[in-house]
């Protein structure tokens, strides 16, 4: 299965910009760029929403060419494009995620339950 990705000529400054407004998908690029491009499943952003509401986030970021989608198997696995990020815009994403500092972490350990507080 194929999944589009915009090329890094495709980025643009105003869908990053508005991708990264909402606070859900912040936590999930700074939780991204905290595992120094590890690719993470899916599930590991459930504490931040429903499942749905995560697909949803995901797709937008990937649409937007801040995420990169790997399909294995039935698992999605995510991956931040910080070079491409950074080719199209030197230190965007780094002041982005320097001025979110004060996001809660994300605890794989807590339930969706648990933690409505952070989807705001």
């Amino acid at each position: 299965m194929h999944i589009w990705h915009p090329t890094r000529d495709q980025i643009s400054l105003a869908n990053v910009l508005a991708v990264l407004g909402d606070p859900t998908r912040l936590a999930i690029v700074a939780y991204l760029a905290r595992n120094d491009g590890n690719a993470l499943a899916c599930g590991t952003f459930n504490p931040l929403g429903s499942k749905t509401k995560i697909s949803y986030h995901l797709a937008k970021m990937r649409e937007a060419g801040i995420t990169h989608t790997e399909v294995s198997g039935t698992n999605r696995l995510i991956t931040l494009r910080r070079d491409d990020l950074e080719a199209r815009f030197p230190g965007l994403l780094d002041s982005i995620l320097a001025a979110a500092g004060d996001l809660p972490p994300l605890d794989a350990g807590t339930s969706p339950a648990e933690d409505t507080a952070i989807e705001g």
